[in-house]
């Protein structure tokens, strides 16, 4: 279903049912706040409406940063038709009749029609598609909004024909104008007449980059101080805190902010720094995030950027994700954190998964080769008589018990090095060992000791 844009909300017969946020909704765009890289002097949005030459575009950027009030401050300023649909609400046949309209609108005033579609990333393949024709010959401008990254999400044929423009969380400082201009307006239910400075400030901390959430807070504040027996006109701290009952910060987890984040603690460990890796962990499960992902993702860190370089670390993730199952949150938590520093702390390697792409690479060269046949197990008469197993060196009883020149590689295949460890922690061992063993093996083994 489409909705047309009516920016003057003043005859609205009952505003208090009209969110705070739409009301005070900016109705040029010298009244918004944020976004400067787009809407400054010679920036791309600013520089569009100024010419008249705006574009199909898709605004990309978290909830509450003005990616709705862009596009219908763009529909104004270019005084082109506006229409509005929900991803969620919308289909084919909706965007069929959104063509046929601006058609007719065209043929009868010669105006543009922008389409306007939220959350964009929810239209699938076939849906996106439709538009192509559309856009191409300038029926339709079309602007999309998603919080999901466009790469991801939206088709490369369409992603061509459309500007994606990044919208930032709002900064601290605009979400402070944003709530002193809702206070200045003289709207329906907002009878309150100044905030306090903690309590403002209290506000513009808890948005945490979004408008909508800071104006929302605002407007509880107010209904909570119509109530207040001392007939205050001036919204307090008390106020601003009995109306937070969240200080959940920005997480999907399944979207963007999700795939940043879990990249920013694994990449903080690799780093070997607890406090950035703490940091991350915390947002992470402060935004909501399944513990056990993280656990799990605890566990391919230990391996991946860790392995034999401190082969403790497996087991201490191992054990915090225990911990997790048998305490669940919060309590589990505290191991998990343990666990994060353990592993940042540790000395590192990627020996481990660089062998295993090697080898990987090489299964896909070689193919499916034969085991050698005196490597094979020979549980049977038959294959006892076929040499299975036969000239076999059993290691234990070997010098060293390590059968010094042995070929383990398939018949026909070169021995190959994969594993290549590293001059830190316990693969510095490693390394000298190996080193020896090959040494050795060169040699006549009869006339060598190994140190393990």
């Amino acid at each position: 279903m489409n909705s047309s844009f009516d920016l003057d909300t003043s005859s609205t017969k009952n505003q208090n049912n009209v969110p705070l946020a739409e009301r005070v909704r900016p109705k040029k765009i010298d009244e918004f706040f944020g976004q400067e890289h787009l809407i400054s002097k010679n920036k791309p949005i600013r520089t569009a409406l100024e010419n008249g030459s705006i574009h199909s575009m898709i605004f990309w950027g978290p909830p509450g940063t003005g990616k709705t009030t862009l596009a219908k401050l763009i529909s104004v300023g270019t005084k082109a038709h506006f229409i509005s649909f929900s991803a969620v609400m919308s289909g084919v046949k909706d965007i069929r009749e959104a063509v046929k309209d601006a058609k007719n609108i065209m043929r009868e005033s010669s105006r543009p029609t922008i389409l306007f579609l939220d959350e964009i990333h929810r239209f699938n393949k076939s849906q996106q598609d439709a538009f192509l024709p559309y856009i191409e010959d300038g029926t339709l401008i079309l602007i999309g909004a998603t919080t999901e990254n466009p790469s991801f999400q939206i088709n490369n044929s369409l992603l061509s024909r459309v500007h994606v423009h990044v919208l930032k969380p709002l900064s601290e400082q605009s979400i402070e104008l944003i709530i002193k201009n809702a206070l200045k307006k003289k709207l329906v239910g907002l009878n309150c007449k100044k905030i306090a400075d903690d309590a403002l400030n209290t506000l513009v901390k808890s948005a945490d980059g979004d408008a909508r959430r800071a104006l929302n807070l605002l407007e509880a504040s107010i209904k909570l101080l119509s109530t207040n027996d001392d007939r205050s006109e001036e919204i307090t701290d008390d106020f601003v805190r009995n109306v937070i009952t969240s200080s959940v910060r920005k997480f999907d987890s399944k979207g963007e902010y999700f795939y940043d984040q879990i990249s920013a603690l694994h990449k903080s460990i690799r780093g070997s720094d607890p406090d950035a890796a703490l940091y991350w962990l915390m947002r992470m499960i402060d935004g909501g995030c399944d513990v056990m992902y993280i656990a799990r993702r605890m566990i391919r860190v230990a391996s991946e950027d860790i392995g034999n370089a401190d082969p403790r670390a497996l087991r201490v993730a191992l054990d915090a994700w225990e911990c997790l199952e048998r305490l669940g949150s919060p309590e589990g938590e505290l191991a998990l954190a343990q666990a994060v520093i353990f592993l940042s702390c540790a000395a590192k390697s990627n020996s481990i998964y660089k062998a295993v792409q090697l080898v990987k690479d090489d299964m896909e060269r070689f193919g499916s080769m034969d085991v050698p046949v005196k490597l094979r197990n020979a549980p049977t008469k038959l294959m006892k008589e076929m040499d299975y197993g036969k000239n076999y060196r059993y290691a234990h009883n070997e010098k060293d018990g390590i059968a010094y020149g042995e070929k383990y590689f398939p018949d026909g295949m070169d021995d190959k090095k994969y594993y290549y460890p590293v001059n830190r922690g316990l693969e510095a061992k490693i390394k000298e060992k190996l080193k020896k063993i090959k040494e050795i093996a060169q040699q006549q083994p009869e006339n060598h000791e190994l140190e393990l």
